[in-house]
Parts: C-alpha cells; sequence; structure tokens
C-alpha cells in the first residue's frame, strides 16, 4: 500500500479524485435543495461542445482551452435553460431536459467531425466520454485546484445569498436580492464543479457526481452548513476509494469506481440515516404500532374521566377491557411504567381500577389534538 501512494501517477489520480469529491460535494448541495439534480446531467453533457470547440480552436489536445470550453458552452446551456423557464411556461425539469438534449447532440456530432478529420492531436479526445483519470498531470491539478477554490471562494463570500435564494427565493426578492443574478452565479459555479470532473469520471457520469455526495449528506443532517460539510467529506471518500481501487484492480477504471463508491454511500445513507433512514422509518413505524393500544386505552381514560367531570376518575380494568374487546392488562402496565397512570383502589370494590396522573393527562391531551382540556380535567 505504501508502495503505491508513493508513485507519482497513483498520487496525481488521489489528489484529483479528492478534489473533485469536494468541490462536487459542496456544489452539488445547493442543486439538490434547489430540486435541479438533472441540472448536473445537464452541464456535464452540455460540456461536450464546448470540448471539442475548444480543440478546434487550439488545434490540440490543450486541457485549458479544452475545459474553458466546456465552462462556456456548460454556462449556455443553463442559461438557455433558466431563460426558457422564466419566458415561457414550461417547468425546470423540461428546460433541463431540452438543454441537455441538445448540447449533447452538438457535441456528438462535433466529436465526430473532428475523429473524421484525422487530427493528429484528436487522439484521446473521447475519453472526455468517460474520464481518464490516469492521464492526469501535475499541471492539471494545479488548473483544478484553482477552480475549486475560485468556486468555493464565490461559495463563501455568498453563502447567506445562496441559502436564501435556494430555500426562499420570493422572500429573498422582497428583500431586495437580485434573485435572477444569484440563480445565475450558483448555476456558473455548479458548471466549475463540473468542468472539474470532466477528466477524472467523463461527461456521462459528472451528473452522479454532482448528486451522489448531497443527496447521501442530506439524510444526515437539516442545516445547511452541516450538509455541505458531510458532502465533502463522502465526496472527498468517495474519490479516494475510487482512486485507491483502481490502482489496486487490473482493468478498473476510476470514474466509474469513484460514483459507485458514492453511490453505496447513497444507499447507505438512505438505510440508516437517523431520523430519515428506512431502517429509521421501520424502526418508528414498528414503535407505533406496538405502542397503538397503550395510547387507546390512554385516551379512554381520558374521555371517561372528562366524562364524568374527575381527573382522578378511577376506570376499572374489566370496564377497559369489555370496551376494546381485549384484554388492556399488558397496555396499563405500559402506561403505568410510564408514569401516565396509576393504580387506584375503589371502595367497596376489590377489582384493579385505574386513574391518569397528570403527565397523562397532558400525554392524552397531546395524542387528541387538545390544547386545553376538558370542562373538569
Amino acid at each position: 500500500m505504501l508502495t503505491l501512494l508513493t508513485d507519482f501517477t497513483i498520487q496525481n489520480v488521489m489528489i484529483g479524485a479528492a478534489l473533485l469529491g469536494i468541490v462536487s460535494g459542496v456544489l452539488g448541495s445547493f442543486a439538490v435543495l434547489r430540486r435541479q439534480s438533472l441540472l448536473g446531467d445537464t452541464l456535464s453533457h452540455a460540456a461536450l461542445p464546448g470540448i471539442c470547440i475548444g480543440f478546434m480552436l487550439a488545434g490540440t489536445r490543450d486541457l485549458p482551452m479544452l475545459l474553458a470550453g466546456a465552462l462556456v458552452t456548460g454556462a449556455l446551456a443553463a442559461l438557455a435553460m433558466l431563460a426558457l423557464t422564466r419566458t415561457t411556461r414550461l417547468k425546470t425539469d423540461a428546460g433541463l431536459g431540452i438543454a441537455l438534449s441538445i448540447s449533447f447532440a452538438t457535441g456528438v456530432v462535433l466529436l465526430t467531425h473532428i475523429q473524421t478529420t484525422g487530427s493528429a492531436g484528436q487522439g484521446g479526445l473521447e475519453s472526455f466520454l468517460f474520464g481518464q483519470a490516469a492521464a492526469i498531470l501535475r499541471s492539471d491539478l494545479y488548473l483544478m485546484g484553482g477552480i475549486g477554490a475560485l468556486a468555493l471562494a464565490i461559495v463563501s463570500a455568498f453563502w447567506k445569498e445562496f441559502k436564501l435564494v435556494s430555500f426562499d427565493p420570493d422572500y429573498a426578492r422582497t428583500l431586495g436580492l437580485p434573485v435572477l443574478a444569484l440563480d445565475v452565479a450558483i448555476t456558473t459555479i455548479i458548471a466549475l464543479a463540473v468542468v472539474i470532473g470532466l477528466q477524472m469520471v467523463g461527461v456521462v457520469l459528472m451528473a452522479a457526481m454532482i448528486v451522489a455526495p448531497a443527496v447521501a449528506a442530506r439524510q444526515w443532517s437539516n442545516r445547511l452548513g452541516t450538509m455541505v460539510v458531510l458532502a465533502a467529506i463522502f465526496g472527498m471518500a468517495s474519490g479516494l476509494f475510487g482512486a485507491l481501487v483502481s490502482a489496486t484492480a487490473r482493468g478498473l477504471s476510476t470514474g466509474p469506481l469513484i460514483v459507485l463508491a458514492a453511490s453505496v454511500i447513497v444507499l447507505v445513507s438512505l438505510a440508516i440515516a437517523p431520523g430519515r433512514g428506512i431502517v429509521w422509518e421501520w424502526l418508528q413505524h414498528w414503535k407505533n404500532r406496538r405502542s397503538l393500544p397503550a395510547r387507546r386505552v390512554l385516551t379512554t381514560l381520558y374521555r371517561l374521566a372528562a366524562e364524568h367531570g374527575d381527573p382522578a376518575y378511577p376506570a376499572e380494568q374489566s370496564m377497559l377491557d369489555a370496551y376494546h374487546g381485549t384484554a388492556t392488562a399488558s397496555s396499563l402496565e405500559r402506561l403505568k411504567s410510564r408514569g401516565l397512570i396509576s393504580a387506584v383502589a375503589h371502595a367497596p370494590e376489590f377489582t384493579p381500577h385505574w386513574a391518569l396522573t397528570p403527565s397523562g393527562i397532558i400525554e392524552a391531551e397531546t395524542l387528541l389534538g387538545r390544547r386545553e382540556a376538558e370542562p373538569g380535567i
């Protein structure tokens, strides 16, 4: 393992994967919260014609020129989507779908044209479709790091504005904020994240890197700051895992492994995240079903007490059994252990009787949705 970590190529791949994961996790959080998960897919596919145009202008596979072209066409596709949704009755998903299909079709046509020209410099250009992490150079990392730092700096500088526009654009508009300009800014920096990942995971898989870390992080937190940090951590972990596995396993591409790692994190988060995970919801459902009989007995005691105008009204256990059509002993013991009811004597009878405690009254009112007690309670 240490030998692998000292390999120059593997170091480049790991650093690039980590940078990609951090930036895509942070910026993807805003896309997910704005319900624009398809935005990453649109921008990544819209980058293909820009890559081709950049190659045609440079005449060679010059990475800065290719990425600049990808950024321009990606941003133009995003702006076209915004224009469609704001000037027509099209929904956001329809606008994204139109921008995606037209951009990618244009990119495929340009790529085919370049390949038929027989240019010596076009070799490996198609690798941007699925990524080629092993081809990353140290100079490429400097470029990726600079773009990523710029994107994160913009997010940091306009954190409050981006947060407000993402959650409540109407309120942001009443405060006088330039909502349209902020929308364009958010979309542009997401395009920056897409540009960073093109060489690592490619046009086709980049959308997953925008969405997956953010979706996983959303399961663990309801706070934007915490979600962004978790998304960056999940993205970085996915990148490092994919890079290490591809370095140790022969014939496995780095990009797909990074996306698979991110997908695993998403599945685990969807399953076990507290408060939102499937397992958590199943446990809550099981607890609710188990406590339902006790809740019914508690509300029955409350209604009997309200009917008799006595908060300490002693209800006979056999009467509760007859009312519910089943034995209520286990439910009564459960309520007693929680301090919601207490066993009371009711002379001259010697059968078990139960009465609500003050805590039981409050609990029953909560279950019945009453803020105030019935008269006499």
